[in-house]
């Protein structure tokens, strides 16, 4: 495996190896795993899971899930796995795939069953009128073939058993084609979680969900200010990037 760097999530709650150039992980499969209404004993799968993070992150706060996560890169892939067996997570396995494509194995659907109960992913952000990167691992993480987030809400809905949800991590700017998504692919009851950097200071950063076979309206939610005016993160935010809380919805 290419060189890696140690650190940890969740406060030192779970211990998490990434490469040290290219994409690295921010906040966003933190924030993301906290919106996850998962239950224990549930099957759940992450669309482009990177090294594992939001995967790692849902599993401890919920015991007992079983989960996939589907990556691109194969590198980060192998990574993503050798993170789930450091920190034990035995229910917890990566196969590499190229959404909306999907591979061949037990967990995701055959024909007229359904398995998952909870899917989500932090989609590519960058058009392609934005800068490369010098990075291959980095620039297939943010930039996304061109109309690729209908493809990766389709494919990812199709998974999903009765009242299953669907939660993606996107930026402000993509909101509107976040839920025109989930509407086309017939995901209904959205409700969206926006976070703000700092007190009056526009949201850069929302949670859009939609739930399987709901025919609930569209909610707003309050929401989450991530920084105090100094600089820190607010008690609130703390509680969920360090100390695992689930966000409030």
């Amino acid at each position: 495996m290419d060189p890696v760097t140690t650190g940890t999530l969740l406060g030192g709650k779970v211990i998490y190896r990434q490469f040290p150039t290219g994409n690295r992980t921010g906040l966003e499969p933190v924030l993301m795993a906290a919106f996850v209404p998962a239950r224990p004993g549930q099957v759940v799968a992450e669309g482009g899971c990177g090294a594992g993070a939001g995967l790692l992150c849902l599993a401890n706060r919920v015991p007992g899930l079983t989960g996939i996560g589907l990556e691109h890169d194969s590198a980060t892939a192998s990574l993503a796995a050798h993170n789930f067996q450091l920190n034990g997570r035995d229910g917890l396995r990566v196969r590499q795939t190229t959404l909306p494509a999907l591979p061949d194995d037990p967990l995701l659907s055959g024909p007229g069953l359904r398995r998952i109960d909870h899917a989500f992913a932090n989609p590519p952000w960058h058009g392609h009128d934005s800068s490369a990167s010098p990075h291959t691992q980095r620039d297939l993480a943010r930039r996304p073939p061109t109309g690729q987030l209908p493809g990766w809400v389709r494919v990812m809905a199709a998974q999903l058993r009765h009242h299953g949800t669907l939660t993606l991590a996107l930026p402000a700017s993509l909101l509107g084609a976040g839920v025109s998504a989930m509407e086309t692919a017939r995901l209904g009851g959205i409700r969206i979680f926006p976070f703000w950097p700092r007190p009056g200071h526009a949201a850069r950063i929302v949670l859009v969900q939609g739930r399987a076979n709901s025919r609930a309206g569209s909610q707003m939610l309050p929401g989450l200010v991530l920084h105090e005016a100094g600089g820190g993160f607010t008690p609130a935010a703390r509680a969920v990037l360090e100390g695992g809380a689930p966000l409030a919805g």
